[in-house]
């Protein structure tokens, strides 16, 4: 059992989500960046898919009832493991980013604000083990489907330990410049001509309004060519939807299924866990990246 002390901002329980219900209207949901999470499972010798814990700007605190292995990725921060002195030991390592670390029965893991990106991820050996919910453990922040958001006094359970540990260290990529590659269209002819050339042109600034659903952006309006509204139809993440404001919003994990706002180009796959990192204030350029033979 792993008791929450203390959730910080936001943190929810996240696997890899429940895909193939959209047809249902059920959002696949699960980790924001899905990336980080698999790393961080990889490095405790989960499979990937196993939940875990998607910590929100860090500052979280959580007790080891029982001793374990656990591992951290995605936005770097640090962490200080506090053991009681009746525990009789000691942390195997400081626990650090990219790199297992042995949790003493007893032992609070102390956690600070992220110096880049927003989202952390924290994988325990044999995985955060909740009731699934259609096949998945992820806290779905829109449908309300799966585990609620932890709170002080949440007991999570952890699963049996499985696969082998077999990683020392996973070193984090350098940061760079926040550019996500997009794909035109669908709905980018609903916009004037240059409306795209105006979307890469400069940068955007990241609204405090953004969530799990969305970054919802501040900058250069996207105009429309057509008038009124679109029948509600599919949304992937990804999609840079177009409410009338013309101020874009990238979906995230946890979008609706549908919507009416016109998508003037989605985000490639690769460059989602970029997307989920973006923290309020951050500015983000878009670059098109068009499919090969267009």
């Amino acid at each position: 059992m792993i008791e929450v002390l203390a959730p910080g901002p936001y943190a929810t329980v996240q696997d890899l989500g429940r895909p193939g219900y959209a047809h249902l209207g059920v959002p696949r949901s699960g980790a924001a960046d899905a990336g980080s999470l698999r790393l961080a499972n990889r490095l405790v010798g989960n499979a990937e898919g196993l939940a875990g814990i998607e910590l929100t700007f860090g500052l979280a605190r959580l007790r080891f009832l029982n001793a374990a292995w656990a591992a951290l990725a995605g936005a770097p921060l640090a962490a200080k493991a506090v053991t009681p002195p009746e525990a009789g030991a000691t942390p195997q390592a400081r626990p650090g980013m990219g790199m297992p670390f042995w949790v003493p029965a007893g032992t609070e893991l102390r956690f600070g604000a992220p110096s880049r990106g927003l989202r952390t991820y924290l994988a325990v050996r044999g995985g955060i083990a909740v009731e699934p919910v259609l096949g998945s453990r992820s806290t779905d922040s829109l449908s309300g489907l799966g585990p609620e958001p932890l709170r002080a006094g949440t007991l999570l359970p952890v699963g049996p330990p499985e696969g082998v540990i077999s990683v020392d260290l996973a070193p984090l990529p350098e940061p760079g410049p926040a550019v996500l590659r997009v794909l035109p269209g669908p709905r980018d002819d609903w916009f004037v001509p240059d409306a795209l050339a105006t979307l890469c042109a400069g940068p955007y600034e990241v609204s405090q309004d953004s969530n799990r659903v969305g970054v919802r952006l501040r900058g250069r309006e996207l105009t429309r060519a057509k008038e009124g509204e679109l029948p509600s139809e599919g949304m992937v993440e990804g999609a840079i939807q177009v409410p009338p404001s013309g101020q874009p919003i990238v979906f995230l994990a946890d979008h609706p299924p549908t919507g009416g706002y016109p998508v003037i180009a989605v985000v490639r796959t690769a460059d989602l866990p970029a997307a989920a990192q973006l923290r309020p204030g951050d500015q983000v350029r878009f670059l098109t990246h068009r499919r090969a033979g267009a």
